[in-house]
């Protein structure tokens, strides 16, 4: 017999999949340092003094590690308002609590499989920064939260192609898939019924792709220290 699962407990599932998921994969993964000598070591500084997310495959994990630090301090901060049950009401604050415990297991998972694969290399803690009237009430909060979600679901869609080490594919195949569940969630509580917007469905029903350049664009905003992503990817 079928039985539904509550939205809270399918959140829940769905986190602990992809990190237990993510955990198992990395232990599949290579040792090998795909950087070559005259490419940028991950978190390195630039000439420009910016920090390097480093290039090929540790290039592509530092990237989604840095789009995971925003996402996970950004909830993290929601989850510990004291009113945000009186902000966001109580169904949909207790979501929140449950997006920023899957967002921090991303952001530690990437924080050890790149320490693992690529000791050295691992991009350093950002300093996430925020609009003085971020948290101060609903519209803002789910405004920046549609804003992380719709960036993060399309960033690990354009940086998909650029990882060369099928393990780290899977498990951004899956890590992607919950990101994309919360951002229906949030532009559901924005907008009913436009978690399939043309915003972020293309004219042939596929989620949108973002270049890492494109999307380091629009998170730069949010964070303090200037990130160089140009050798995402490349070997």
């Amino acid at each position: 017999m079928y039985t539904p699962i509550k939205r809270r407990s399918f959140f829940m599932y769905a986190g602990a999949t992809a990190g237990a998921s993510a955990l198992v994969l990395a232990g599949c993964s290579d040792d090998s340092d795909d950087n070559k000598p005259n490419l940028p070591k991950g978190n390195s500084t630039t000439a420009n003094g910016a920090i390097s997310l480093g290039s090929g495959d540790v290039g592509v994990l530092n990237f989604a590690y840095a789009l995971e630090q925003l996402e996970a301090d950004f909830y993290a901060k929601v989850a510990a308002l004291p009113n945000g049950a009186t902000i966001l009401g109580a169904t949909a604050f207790t979501f929140f609590q449950q997006i920023a415990k899957h967002e921090a297991i991303h952001r530690d998972f990437f924080k050890a499989a790149i320490t693992r694969d690529a000791a050295g290399q691992t991009l350093r803690g950002l300093t996430p920064k925020y609009p003085a009237a971020t948290f101060t009430d609903r519209a803002n909060i789910l405004a920046t939260a549609k804003t992380f979600e719709d960036l993060g679901v399309s960033a690990y869609n354009g940086a998909g192609k650029l990882i060369k080490t099928p393990a780290y594919l899977v498990l951004a195949g899956q890590i992607v898939s919950v990101e994309a569940r919360h951002a229906a969630y949030i532009r559901d509580l924005v907008t009913p019924g436009s978690f399939a917007a043309d915003d972020v469905v293309n004219a042939v029903g596929l989620d949108v792709a973002r270049t890492p350049a494109e999307v380091l664009a629009a998170a730069q905003d949010f964070i303090t220290e200037k990130l160089d992503g140009s050798s995402v990817g490349v070997n």
